[in-house]
């Protein structure tokens, strides 16, 4: 018997989806962007108790066995994560979760035969199986057990359409039938649509794509609200579905490219993946001493953070920085790409780590006026953001994407470990400008030793 009554559940569900709309409003900026999570995190366990309070549930002991396994599992692998890791733990939650909506559509199938419902049943299957094998190429492109480039193969295009035809014919034929057989078939060929949609993107285009399978997933779970008649379920992913969808679109937008650009540029030779070569022209490096004194006497200082500030995890070191500087009469702010790093907001969240004021951070929009009175652009581990390639070489993949307009600065330090290119593989021009210095090393001990000199002036 259910312990709640059904005007108790509709509300409880009706105050966990509001729950969820204030989260999202709260993730929409940084500065409140840990509240929002946590009204999130309160909306699911209202959720979740919910269900367990309003409904006959059979095989409990099996089902909080699972919750069991799944908190062991998850909060130490979640502890553990490092911010550049980030990007490939969100991957992997798309997926999961677009793999178990199409695993309890499975299981569902034979419980309704309403054709609509059916209908249901196919679309999460599919878009789950696609949203599954798509994030699992992401997250194998992001931690490189794969090829960052595109992976394509003579008459690729012609195998994808194959493959959704097929995954569609067998959707068809579940809904007349019912078939658990044609069920699998209808898996495995989303599975196979989900690599071949994915492994074609390379470079800076993945975490768009991660952003895509996000709202793919928000649609299967929504669909499987249908399935199983769950109304907070259809809530929940639609509004997972919606934001994703819109963050894709503005994501893509920063980018300068259209979503359809991103996902098949690669057959038309467009995908960001270049060459990972190293340059051997001559730049003008120098010593943190140096570095220092640039900054140490200048007026303004505008500080782009960028993932190679995430690998070395020299967040904290360039706050201190920051205060340094500040503390000298040094008017510092950080410029922030909505495209630097892996995953959208990366370097708010790495900058809020480290207790770096919101009002200090800078949007694309904003900032870019403010570089022609800037005296010293400190750019720690970006490189795409900030290349003149993508307004002045109509031929690179990344022609069209707004940049952060640090050329326009008085001096440009760049702090970078080699003259590698940036996850485009797009040599800088940037690099060998007269006005350009760069210091070689890691990000977090060139900064620290950069502080100690500023320091010591």
């Amino acid at each position: 018997m259910s312990l709640l009554s059904a005007e108790w559940t509709a509300l409880l569900y009706l105050v966990a989806a509001v729950c969820f709309i204030l989260a999202l409003k709260g993730l929409s900026s940084p500065k409140t962007a840990r509240r929002g999570n946590a009204i999130g995190a309160a909306g699911a366990l209202v959720a979740v108790g919910t269900v367990f309070l309003s409904m006959r549930l059979e095989n409990i002991a099996l089902i909080l066995a699972a919750v069991a396994l799944g908190c062991a599992i998850a909060v130490p692998v979640a502890r553990r994560v490092q911010m550049t890791q980030m990007p490939q733990l969100v991957a992997l939650f798309n997926g999961v979760g677009g793999g178990a909506a199409a695993l309890v559509a499975l299981l569902e199938l034979n419980h309704n035969e309403d054709p609509w419902v059916r209908l249901a049943v196919v679309f999460t299957m599919l878009v789950g199986a696609v949203s599954f094998a798509g994030s699992a190429v992401t997250v194998g492109k992001l931690q490189e057990l794969i090829s960052t480039r595109p992976l394509l193969f003579p008459g690729m295009p012609w195998v994808m359409g194959a493959a959704m035809l097929g995954a569609v014919s067998s959707g068809v034929m579940v809904v007349l039938t019912g078939s658990v057989g044609w069920s699998l078939a209808l898996l495995g060929l989303g599975l196979a649509a989900g690599l071949l949609l994915v492994l074609p993107v390379g470079g800076a285009d993945v975490p768009i794509v991660i952003s895509l399978l996000n709202a793919f997933t928000g649609l299967a779970v929504a669909a499987s609200g249908v399935v199983l008649g769950n109304v907070l379920l259809l809530v929940a992913g639609t509004l997972v579905g919606a934001s994703g969808t819109l963050l894709t679109r503005v994501m893509a937008s920063a980018m300068g490219r259209s979503v359809a650009g991103i996902m098949f540029g690669a057959f038309k030779g467009g995908s960001t993946a270049g060459s990972t070569a190293v340059s051997d022209r001559p730049v003008r490096s120098s010593s943190p001493e140096d570095v220092a004194v640039q900054l140490g006497y200048a007026q303004r200082v505008v500080i782009v953070p960028g993932y190679g500030l995430a690998v070395a995890q020299g967040q904290h070191a360039v706050a201190e920085l920051a205060t340094a500087l500040a503390d000298r009469g040094v008017d510092v702010v950080f410029a922030i790409h909505p495209v630097a790093g892996r995953m959208p907001g990366h370097m708010n969240v790495l900058l809020a780590e480290a207790d770096v004021p919101y009002e200090s951070l800078r949007e694309l929009a904003e900032v870019n006026p403010e570089f022609a009175n800037t005296d010293v652009a400190l750019v720690v581990g970006a490189n795409d953001v900030v290349n003149p390639a993508a307004k002045s070489s109509p031929g690179s993949p990344i022609y069209g994407m707004p940049i952060l307009e640090v050329v326009q600065a008085q001096q440009v330090v760049f702090l970078k470990r080699s003259m590698r290119p940036g996850f485009a593989g797009i040599e800088n021009e940037l690099l060998h400008d007269p006005k350009t210095t760069l210091l070689f090393g890691d990000a977090k001990d060139s900064l620290a030793r950069v502080l100690g000199a500023v320091k010591a002036l």
